[in-house]
């Protein structure tokens, strides 16, 4: 019976690759690749010259079937662009398949951006909640957002550059000013780990670039604890010194980590 290899690539540096996935990549018949100039570029500083197919998100329902068909030949090999695949990125419709046909799925692993920024965040890493990529639109990111504030454990995300600010805005104003770490272009030459508050990551990322992987501290006991009078207590007096909602509403939100959804629900409340 073949095996179908999910094989780890590194995140950037060629060198954080192990012997075991260059064994592979070069023993299996083929190598399915979400990004083949990628893979190619690896292949060939290794001197590996086992053939290529592509396999990404666009392509993944056809592909399949010449891939499971592809196993019946023998060993084949999927590999993502960056790090393992089928975490946040291709290759778990193609795992569930090959499964049911009766393949073996064997991992090979490796290199994980996640993984990576998390050992070195600063921030508790006995639990961590995987988010994946934030969500493209706004309110779909808020949701998600509101979704875990009350969670304790470290939140990690992906995120792109051109939408990094929004999305530290959106976090400073549904989980608040929380410890926060932004890993940026992770074993590359311009590598970077700000490590500090959603506030201060907002004031140093002016023009980021890269690809970037977010840390987010958890929801701490003091916020878990607080007392729901003090809460309806401080809305209160924000609401007679005359603060608009919107402003109370975030100011609270930012300080305390309460999402504004359950803050606006206390607000209208009020008499």
């Amino acid at each position: 019976m073949s095996n179908l290899y999910i094989v780890a690539t590194p995140i950037g540096n060629l060198e954080d690759i192990t012997l075991r996935a260059l064994s592979v990549l070069k023993e299996v018949s083929l190598i399915a690749s979400e990004d083949t100039r990628t893979t190619a570029h690896l292949l060939k500083h290794y001197s590996i010259k086992t053939p290529l197919t592509s396999y990404f998100e666009h392509n993944k329902q056809s592909k399949t079937c010449y891939l499971l068909d592809k196993l019946e030949e023998g060993n084949v090999a999927l590999v993502s662009e960056a790090g393992m695949p089928a975490i946040s990125d291709p290759g778990y419709e193609l795992v569930v398949a090959a499964q049911q046909r009766g393949y073996n799925v064997v991992p090979i692993p490796g290199a994980s951006a996640f993984i990576a920024a998390l050992s070195v965040s600063g921030l508790p890493t006995d639990a961590c909640h995987y988010l994946g990529f934030l969500p493209r639109k706004a309110g779909e990111r808020r949701r998600l957002l509101e979704s875990v504030a009350q969670e304790r454990v470290t939140l990690a995300a992906y995120e792109a550059p051109h939408r990094l600010l929004v999305a530290l805005h959106d976090i400073l104003q549904v989980l608040g000013n929380r410890r926060m770490a932004v890993c940026r272009e992770l074993t590359k030459l311009h590598e970077e780990v700000f490590r500090g508050t959603v506030e201060e990551a907002i004031a140093h990322f002016t023009q980021p670039r890269g690809e970037l992987t977010i840390i987010i501290d958890g929801c701490t006991e003091k916020t878990l604890t607080l007392d729901a009078c003090d809460i309806v207590s401080r809305l209160r007096g924000l609401k007679q010194s005359g603060v608009p909602m919107r402003e109370a509403l975030s100011q609270l939100a930012q300080e305390i980590g309460i999402p504004r959804r359950e803050l606006y629900r206390e607000w209208l409340k009020l008499k």
